[in-house]
């Protein structure tokens, strides 16, 4: 029997060169405890404008995530093992970066 695993890249690993941030939109950041340590292995999702389930990766051991989406309203939402936390993005093209913190 085979385990299924995530498909999302790692999150730890440099945008790759062929991204055009002059055309595409990142929205890239650091999951944080309260302490402000960043926090590994916590689930961020992102939502659409309606609040609707869009896309889901796990943070790094640095607690960074990444995603590819259209310029817009966003919302994040993280999930850890030192509670949730989230809040609104307004994401323009190119390289947009926030930090979210969980308690």
């Amino acid at each position: 029997m085979s385990v299924a695993t995530c498909a999302a890249p790692d999150q730890a690993l440099p945008i790759p060169s062929s991204v055009d941030l002059e055309k595409e939109t990142v929205i890239s950041g650091t999951v944080l405890a309260a302490s402000g340590d960043p926090v590994a292995g916590a689930y961020v999702r992102l939502l659409d404008r309606t609040g609707e389930f869009t896309a889901e990766v796990v943070t790094s051991p640095a607690g960074r995530f990444r995603f590819f989406a259209a310029p817009g309203n966003w919302t994040l939402r993280a999930l850890s093992r030192f509670g949730n936390g989230g809040g609104e993005v307004d994401a323009a093209r190119g390289l947009n970066e926030y930090e979210v913190t969980v308690s």
